[in-house]
């Protein structure tokens, strides 16, 4: 059966996913460019990475999305399994929000040009100064329902286990009195590990906790860390806390 999956994953996948990637690419650059960045930085990459997992054989359970509201602005932070939370937080959250992803992201042919007129903000920490600008630009970007995602463990897991958080995702939700909510995503990990080149077919739970109120001061910023980093642990499986 493996062998199959992997004769389709070269014959049919790779090629439908990069065409299908190219094609959003242009579309969102193009809509965004046009003057609809709020709706073109969205939803085609929506359409994508639910286009995605279907190609894959990859199925996404939600739980606990009653527990966000379409008009309000969020800092949704999540564990990084792998590259497949990034498929099902797009395709399934359903709500409207910007990345807080890598400068680095930014040289990927065609999709880094389109997030960039997407609005999707780049974490620029070369200096104080590139820091400021882009807290700027994140703040520029949260308005009107509009939320933002943030992977506060900085990159994916080794070995699918959550690595520790760091302060960036906190201090925002501070500085813009913006609510948490922590989402845990189970079984990326197991389709597409941090190393393999291809994935699995496999089966990904998301969970959307309840949000939490941002942290009044700099002093409460690891207290509400603790206590979102335990929530979302809560809802993983021993062999990934």
């Amino acid at each position: 059966m493996i062998y199959l999956y992997r004769v389709y994953q070269v014959l049919v996948m790779i090629p439908l996913v990069v065409v299908f990637t190219i094609i959003t690419a242009l579309v969102t650059a193009v809509g965004s460019l046009l003057g609809g960045g709020r709706w073109w930085g969205y939803y085609p990459a929506k359409i994508w990475a639910k286009l995605f997992c279907w190609l894959t054989f990859v199925s996404v359970k939600v739980k606990g999305r009653e527990n966000i509201e379409k008009t309000t602005s969020y800092v949704f932070i999540s564990n990084h399994q792998g590259a497949y939370d990034i498929f099902a937080i797009y395709a399934f959250l359903g709500h409207n929000f910007k990345w807080m992803m890598k400068k680095s992201l930014e040289k990927i042919p065609f999709v880094g040009y389109a997030c960039k007129k997407a609005g999707q903000v780049f974490v620029d920490s070369s200096s104080l100064a590139a820091i400021r600008a882009t807290m700027k630009e994140a703040k520029a970007r949260l308005q009107g329902g509009m939320s933002i995602v943030v992977f506060p463990e900085g990159t994916r897991s080794k070995n699918g286990r959550m690595r520790s958080f760091k302060r960036g995702a906190y201090q925002l939700s501070s500085e813009f009195k913006l609510p948490l909510v922590p989402i845990t995503i189970d079984g990326a990990y197991d389709i597409l590990p941090k190393n393999a080149r291809l994935p699995r077919w496999g089966h990904i739970t998301m969970t959307i906790h309840k949000p939490v109120a941002c942290p009044e001061t700099n002093e409460d910023i690891q207290a509400v860390m603790d206590e979102t980093f335990s929530t979302i642990q809560s809802a993983l499986p021993e062999k990934n806390r």
